[in-house]
Protein backbone atom coordinates (compact mmCIF):
# COMPACT_ATOMS: atom_id res chain seq x y z
CA UNK A 1 0.00 0.00 0.00
CA UNK A 2 1.29 3.37 -1.22
CA UNK A 3 1.91 5.99 1.46
CA UNK A 4 0.90 10.02 1.47
CA UNK A 5 1.62 12.34 4.82
CA UNK A 6 0.26 15.00 4.87
CA UNK A 7 1.73 18.76 6.07
CA UNK A 8 -1.24 18.81 8.75
CA UNK A 9 -1.46 17.73 12.25
CA UNK A 10 -4.91 18.89 11.86
CA UNK A 11 -7.29 15.78 13.14
CA UNK A 12 -10.45 17.03 11.36
CA UNK A 13 -8.49 18.04 8.01
CA UNK A 14 -6.73 14.03 8.21
CA UNK A 15 -9.59 12.28 8.81
CA UNK A 16 -11.32 13.99 5.72
CA UNK A 17 -9.07 14.13 3.16
CA UNK A 18 -9.03 9.74 4.44
CA UNK A 19 -12.85 9.68 3.44
CA UNK A 20 -12.37 11.17 0.59
CA UNK A 21 -9.36 9.13 -0.75
CA UNK A 22 -10.43 6.03 0.63
CA UNK A 23 -11.63 4.57 -2.27
CA UNK A 24 -7.41 4.96 -3.67
CA UNK A 25 -5.33 2.19 -2.70
CA UNK A 26 -3.49 4.90 -0.58
CA UNK A 27 -2.56 4.84 3.17
CA UNK A 28 -3.29 8.89 4.84
CA UNK A 29 -1.24 9.64 7.97
CA UNK A 30 -0.62 13.08 9.65
CA UNK A 31 2.93 14.99 10.02
CA UNK A 32 2.91 14.05 13.75
CA UNK A 33 2.94 10.33 12.48
CA UNK A 34 6.11 10.93 10.68
CA UNK A 35 7.62 12.57 13.86
CA UNK A 36 7.27 16.53 13.04
CA UNK A 37 5.98 18.81 15.13
CA UNK A 38 7.51 22.02 13.82
CA UNK A 39 5.56 23.90 10.76
CA UNK A 40 7.54 25.32 7.60
CA UNK A 41 7.77 29.51 7.31
CA UNK A 42 5.08 30.51 4.60
CA UNK A 43 6.59 33.01 3.07
CA UNK A 44 5.34 33.31 0.20
CA UNK A 45 2.95 35.73 -1.95
CA UNK A 46 0.32 33.32 -3.24
CA UNK A 47 -1.56 29.91 -2.58
CA UNK A 48 0.63 27.83 -4.39
CA UNK A 49 3.90 29.13 -3.43
CA UNK A 50 2.84 28.40 0.72
CA UNK A 51 1.79 25.21 -0.34
CA UNK A 52 4.71 24.69 -2.08
CA UNK A 53 6.86 25.62 0.59
CA UNK A 54 5.05 22.94 3.23
CA UNK A 55 5.22 20.09 0.78
CA UNK A 56 8.78 20.75 0.42
CA UNK A 57 9.49 20.63 3.75
CA UNK A 58 7.62 17.78 4.73
CA UNK A 59 9.50 15.94 1.69
CA UNK A 60 12.81 16.27 3.14
CA UNK A 61 12.06 13.93 5.94
CA UNK A 62 10.06 11.07 3.76
CA UNK A 63 10.46 9.42 0.72
CA UNK A 64 6.76 8.36 0.15
CA UNK A 65 4.11 10.82 -1.15
CA UNK A 66 3.47 13.91 0.63
CA UNK A 67 0.77 16.55 0.12
CA UNK A 68 -0.05 20.02 1.54
CA UNK A 69 -2.66 22.35 0.97
CA UNK A 70 -2.93 26.23 1.16
CA UNK A 71 -6.35 28.10 1.87
CA UNK A 72 -7.29 31.68 0.93
CA UNK A 73 -10.15 33.87 1.32
CA UNK A 74 -10.61 36.67 -1.47
CA UNK A 75 -12.82 39.44 -1.65
CA UNK A 76 -13.17 41.33 -4.90
CA UNK A 77 -13.94 44.83 -3.28
CA UNK A 78 -10.99 44.38 -1.94
CA UNK A 79 -8.86 44.07 -4.94
CA UNK A 80 -8.59 40.15 -3.21
CA UNK A 81 -7.45 40.81 0.19
CA UNK A 82 -7.32 38.53 2.61
CA UNK A 83 -5.93 36.12 0.37
CA UNK A 84 -2.67 34.67 0.94
CA UNK A 85 -3.02 36.16 4.61
CA UNK A 86 -6.37 35.02 5.46
CA UNK A 87 -5.50 33.29 8.58
CA UNK A 88 -3.43 36.05 10.07
CA UNK A 89 -5.79 39.39 8.90
CA UNK A 90 -6.44 40.93 11.82
CA UNK A 91 -2.52 40.36 13.06
CA UNK A 92 0.16 37.92 13.64
CA UNK A 93 -1.58 35.86 15.98
CA UNK A 94 -4.28 33.68 14.22
CA UNK A 95 -7.61 34.93 15.04
CA UNK A 96 -10.62 34.03 13.55
CA UNK A 97 -12.68 35.81 15.74
CA UNK A 98 -11.03 39.32 14.95
CA UNK A 99 -10.17 38.23 11.41
CA UNK A 100 -13.74 37.97 10.68
CA UNK A 101 -14.94 41.51 12.70
CA UNK A 102 -12.11 43.21 10.60
CA UNK A 103 -12.95 41.49 7.05
CA UNK A 104 -16.60 43.09 8.25
CA UNK A 105 -15.51 46.95 9.55
CA UNK A 106 -13.58 46.94 5.87
CA UNK A 107 -16.49 45.94 3.62
CA UNK A 108 -19.41 48.34 5.59
CA UNK A 109 -19.28 50.85 3.13
CA UNK A 110 -18.81 48.45 -0.09
CA UNK A 111 -22.08 47.39 -2.09
CA UNK A 112 -19.83 44.38 -3.89
CA UNK A 113 -19.57 41.54 -1.50
CA UNK A 114 -18.45 39.43 -4.06
CA UNK A 115 -15.78 36.89 -2.60
CA UNK A 116 -14.52 33.33 -3.15
CA UNK A 117 -12.69 30.83 -1.28
CA UNK A 118 -9.58 29.12 -3.15
CA UNK A 119 -7.73 25.79 -1.84
CA UNK A 120 -3.92 24.34 -3.42
CA UNK A 121 -2.82 20.97 -3.04
CA UNK A 122 0.57 20.41 -3.82
CA UNK A 123 1.65 16.40 -4.07
CA UNK A 124 5.73 15.91 -4.24
CA UNK A 125 5.56 12.30 -5.83
CA UNK A 126 7.98 9.55 -4.56
CA UNK A 127 9.86 10.56 -7.53
CA UNK A 128 10.56 14.03 -6.22
CA UNK A 129 7.92 15.47 -9.37
CA UNK A 130 5.34 18.08 -8.64
CA UNK A 131 1.70 18.23 -8.77
CA UNK A 132 -0.62 21.18 -8.07
CA UNK A 133 -4.56 20.93 -7.90
CA UNK A 134 -6.93 23.93 -7.27
CA UNK A 135 -10.33 24.21 -6.05
CA UNK A 136 -12.91 27.04 -5.53
CA UNK A 137 -15.93 27.94 -4.33
CA UNK A 138 -17.92 31.17 -5.31
CA UNK A 139 -19.75 33.21 -2.96
CA UNK A 140 -20.62 36.28 -0.80
CA UNK A 141 -19.18 37.77 2.64
CA UNK A 142 -22.84 38.19 4.86
CA UNK A 143 -23.41 41.41 6.70
CA UNK A 144 -23.14 39.46 10.32
CA UNK A 145 -21.91 36.43 11.63
CA UNK A 146 -24.75 33.81 11.17
CA UNK A 147 -24.06 29.82 11.65
CA UNK A 148 -21.79 28.10 14.89
CA UNK A 149 -20.35 25.50 12.69
CA UNK A 150 -16.77 25.68 10.98
CA UNK A 151 -14.31 27.82 11.51
CA UNK A 152 -12.30 30.66 10.22
CA UNK A 153 -14.56 32.94 7.67
CA UNK A 154 -17.37 30.32 7.54
CA UNK A 155 -20.14 32.29 9.59
CA UNK A 156 -19.66 35.62 6.94
CA UNK A 157 -19.43 33.21 4.13
CA UNK A 158 -22.17 32.39 1.97
CA UNK A 159 -21.41 30.23 -0.93
CA UNK A 160 -23.39 31.30 -4.85
CA UNK A 161 -26.95 29.18 -4.60
CA UNK A 162 -27.49 28.75 -1.19
CA UNK A 163 -29.43 30.94 1.32
CA UNK A 164 -27.22 30.13 4.48
CA UNK A 165 -23.52 30.41 5.65
CA UNK A 166 -20.80 27.69 5.58
CA UNK A 167 -21.42 27.89 9.51
CA UNK A 168 -24.97 27.16 9.17
CA UNK A 169 -24.21 23.87 7.55
CA UNK A 170 -23.37 20.72 8.79
CA UNK A 171 -19.97 19.52 7.88
CA UNK A 172 -21.48 16.68 5.46
CA UNK A 173 -23.25 19.69 3.45
CA UNK A 174 -20.13 21.89 3.77
CA UNK A 175 -18.04 19.33 2.76
CA UNK A 176 -19.52 17.94 -0.99
CA UNK A 177 -19.21 21.88 -2.15
CA UNK A 178 -16.31 23.67 -0.33
CA UNK A 179 -13.72 24.32 -2.34
CA UNK A 180 -11.39 21.67 -0.28
CA UNK A 181 -13.17 18.98 -1.66
CA UNK A 182 -12.97 20.25 -4.62
CA UNK A 183 -9.09 21.03 -4.60
CA UNK A 184 -9.06 17.67 -3.30
CA UNK A 185 -11.44 15.60 -6.21
CA UNK A 186 -8.78 16.86 -8.83
CA UNK A 187 -6.12 15.90 -6.63
CA UNK A 188 -7.36 12.68 -6.45
CA UNK A 189 -7.13 12.29 -10.28
CA UNK A 190 -3.69 12.81 -10.15
CA UNK A 191 -3.13 10.42 -7.66
CA UNK A 192 -4.83 7.72 -9.41
CA UNK A 193 -2.37 8.40 -12.04
CA UNK A 194 0.55 7.99 -9.88
CA UNK A 195 -0.77 4.65 -8.58
CA UNK A 196 -1.50 3.20 -11.57
CA UNK A 197 1.81 4.07 -13.15
CA UNK A 198 3.36 2.76 -10.15
CA UNK A 199 1.68 -0.18 -10.76
CA UNK A 200 2.58 -0.69 -14.38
Amino acid sequence: MNKIYLSTGNKGKVSEIKEILSDLKYDVYSKSELGINEDAVEDAETLEGNSLIKAKFLKKYTDDIVMSDDTGLFVNSLDGRPGVYSARFAGDECDDSKNRQKLLSELKDKEDRSAYFETVITIIDSNNEIHQAKGRVDGKILLEECGEHGFGYDSIFMPDGYDKSFAQMEDCEKNKISHRKRALENAKIILKGLNESSNN
